[in-house]
């Protein structure tokens, strides 16, 4: 069984995608030949649902805010000298996730190996991959607990819904020691402390990862050619840029759109794409209703910044080379992997407060402050760093965060709220997904909203 199909049989699907797997053909009636479909955001959710409508014939248009597509799915180029690239927003490609891998091979773009093996930094103290280990009677009641996960009713993920991840851990028995490197390790998932994410949300993640966690692939050349190549197949002409939505009017049969720079368009029905700061931002005409806005405003999305730091030298000598610390820098990982040349790059990911702090310090400070870090592993490494680039996503204009994080009672409550379709519009975007923090689920969500139209 896969990670959608036991949220299927467990209750915990979205709503968007049962309404595309319900309702197909009754959604598919309601929009008539050459009927133009509105998408409201250029990020993968709106792009997939784009391709998916344009392979049936479908005109649409994108009204994007930003003045480029992608959303947070950002390569950068980080040394002109060396070409070497970076990924500031969206990383990986997970093994499990198939239509991310099948939309790659489509648009023919290769993916590379982009596992790491990963130390550890604890303490002052550092442990090499390999040579550390969560406690052994532990191990395996974690386990146990993840292959029993699999079996629940939908009762009893209400029950785990109502915990944290943290309280789950700590009721199950896990060490103090291993509870430390958990709360380090799994708050890179979810950006933010595992006492601040649903114990549901965060089984339902580790009972279905591959080995490496998701963390198996990247796209070569960087993630945002497959950005480039869902543009090109929809036509760039259909994509609009630099049009932030400031009113969404729904008259009889019909959705119109006022842009901030006043210009207006219209169609039978709309896609909305965007995350859930963007929308509350916008004038809806009518008013969305109560209990999806209270949902917007209890969704909370995640604080992270990525540091990619350039070195004159690839000092750290594993190509697989990751480390999980307790120090300002959070995680580490070598982010030129498969990029020839003598230079290299490793990326600082960190998260919560954290990632709050470093982004309030200027370049040079948060240069020395990512290089200190990994002193106890390396040593002075400071003289080897050129330059850092930083994108810190809990200040971006337009999300206030990377991604969504689901917090105790909200998997069963505020995600089938905010998935529910509203008069002609729909919903989509990784907030909606079966999975946060993945282009996957961005994706797939941009997909189910356009077959409910579409078929």
């Amino acid at each position: 069984m896969n990670r959608r199909n036991f949220l299927r049989s467990s209750g915990a699907l979205s709503a968007a995608t049962l309404l595309a797997s319900r309702n197909q053909a009754e959604a598919a009636s309601r929009l008539k030949k050459r009927e133009r479909v509105l998408i409201l955001g250029a990020g993968l959710a709106g792009l997939a649902a784009a391709y998916y409508l344009t392979k049936k014939d479908v005109p649409v248009t994108i009204l994007e805010a930003r003045n480029r597509p992608g959303g947070r799915v950002f390569t950068q180029q980080v040394d002109p000298e060396s070409k070497l690239h970076a990924e500031l927003g969206a990383e990986w490609v997970g093994v499990s996730h198939n239509r991310m891998i099948e939309l790659c091979r489509e648009l023919g773009l290769p993916l590379l190996n982009h596992q790491f093996d990963t130390h550890l930094l604890l303490d002052g103290t550092h442990y090499p991959a390999g040579k550390w280990n969560f406690d052994a009677g532990w191990e395996g009641t974690y386990r146990k607990l993840l292959a029993d996960f699999k079996g629940l009713s939908e009762k009893q993920g209400r029950t785990y819904d109502r915990l944290d991840w943290w309280r789950y851990l700590n009721n199950h028995g896990i060490p103090e020691r291993d509870l430390e490197i958990k709360e380090l390790l799994d708050s890179t998932d979810f950006g933010e402390s595992i006492r601040n994410v649903s114990a549901f949300s965060s089984l339902s993640e580790y009972a279905f990862s591959s080995e490496k966690n998701e963390m198996d692939f990247r796209i070569e050349g960087g993630n945002s050619r497959f950005v480039q190549g869902l543009a090109a197949k929809i036509g760039t002409s259909n994509i609009l840029l630099g049009k932030k939505a400031k009113l969404v009017r729904q008259d009889t049969g019909d959705v119109t759109v006022v842009c901030e720079d006043g210009t207006q368009h219209s169609g039978s029905r709309l896609i909305c794409t965007v995350p859930v700061f963007a929308m509350n931002k916008i004038n809806w005409q009518p008013a969305l209703p109560a209990a999806k806005v209270e949902a917007l405003n209890e969704l909370q999305y995640c604080r992270i910044i990525k540091s990619v730091v350039v070195f004159k030298e690839r000092f750290w000598q594993e190509d697989t080379f990751d480390m999980i610390t307790d120090t300002p820098g959070h995680y580490f990982f070598h982010s030129s992997k498969n990029q020839p040349g003598t230079k290299g790059t490793l990326t600082s990911y960190a998260v919560g407060d954290k990632a709050h702090m470093l982004s309030r310090m200027n370049k040079e400070v948060r240069k020395s402050v990512i290089c200190d870090a990994i002193r106890p592993v390396f040593g002075n490494v400071l003289p080897h760093a050129e330059e850092v680039v930083s994108y810190y996503w809990g200040g971006d204009p337009y999300t206030q965060g990377a991604y969504a994080i689901y917090d105790t009672r909200q998997w069963f409550g505020i995600r089938q709220e905010l998935a529910r379709p509203y008069r002609n519009v729909s919903f989509a975007g990784e907030h909606l997904a079966d999975w946060q923090g993945f282009m996957e689920g961005a994706v797939q969500t941009g997909e189910d909203a356009a077959r409910a139209l579409a078929g």
